[in-house]
């Protein structure tokens, strides 16, 4: 019997984030940059998010995951 796989979530991205767009993630409060946009598995817990939306700010700095990408705003 195999075991079963790690639970998997999926976001919702709105259509006009693509890597390469400036953002605003009102939840961190925080803009940056769309870094990449994909399939990620949290090293802690083990989930996997299908959209995951990396951002960093636009003149360098700390990368974040943005917790929900349906709340992010044109930055």
């Amino acid at each position: 019997m195999s075991r079963p796989g790690p639970e998997r979530r999926r976001h919702t991205v709105p259509g006009w984030v693509t890597e390469g767009t400036a953002i605003t993630d009102p939840i961190e409060g925080r803009s940056g940059v769309v870094q990449f946009i994909g399939e990620w598995q949290d090293p802690a817990s083990r989930v996997v998010m299908t959209d995951a939306v990396f951002a960093r700010p636009a003149a360098g700095g700390k990368e974040w995951i943005v917790k929900d990408p349906s709340s992010l705003e044109p930055g």
